[in-house]
């Protein structure tokens, strides 16, 4: 495994580092295979408009008991580190230098599931928060735009054993989504992991 010295993704107002072959193959291969099989996934639903929709995807959070996680509507309990998860959790600190507490796992069937228009601000998560996204399973578009506009300004294929860094001031400033796609793509496995500040 690579420690985190990528150059950085040119973005003003943005610390994001790439490293696209963060983890060798066969590791990634072992990584994603155990945690499809061992995942309890759920797939919550959120209330939009006095309607309610199952989100477009597959979830799971893992963190330290007192990891409480809230996003778009929805109370997250954490549950706990599995040996697995615990020993990527080890390496993701290694390669960022930082403690972190809990880990978002979304799960992406096909192109039909995606994430939407956000930015990872929760209050919860500090002032300038630092987000590691590893990816596991097949590649899928990763979307930049500038928080307010519409037009996409950045573009990264996050595939197979990658570590995408996001940090500084990147949330005040930028949304991220990922897609639908008609596009042909195997399932994605997404580990987002970050630190909860009580």
């Amino acid at each position: 495994m690579t420690p985190i010295d990528a150059e950085p993704v040119p973005l003003a107002d943005a610390d994001l580092r790439f490293l696209p072959d963060w983890l060798d193959a066969s590791r990634a291969d072992r990584w994603l295979a155990a945690l499809l099989a061992e995942t309890p996934w759920e797939q919550p639903q959120v209330r939009l408009y006095g309607r309610s929709f199952a989100v477009p995807r597959l979830v799971a959070w893992y963190g330290d008991p007192e990891a409480r996680y809230r996003y778009s509507g929805l109370s997250h309990e954490p549950l706990p580190w599995t040996p697995l998860l615990a020993e990527i959790r080890r390496a993701v600190e290694e390669a960022v230098g930082q403690p972190l507490n809990g880990v978002l796992l979304n799960l992406y069937r096909d192109g039909r599931d995606s994430m939407g228009w956000h930015s990872d601000d929760e209050a919860e998560l500090g002032r300038n928060p630092l987000i590691a996204s590893l990816s596991l399973g097949g590649a899928r578009r990763f979307d930049l735009r500038r928080a307010g506009q519409g037009r996409i300004e950045h573009s990264l294929w996050l595939g197979h054993g990658s570590l995408l860094v996001m940090a500084g001031a990147t949330q005040h400033h930028w949304q991220h989504q990922v897609a639908k796609t008609r596009r042909p793509c195997a399932p994605r496995l997404n580990l987002t992991f970050r630190r909860v500040h009580i």
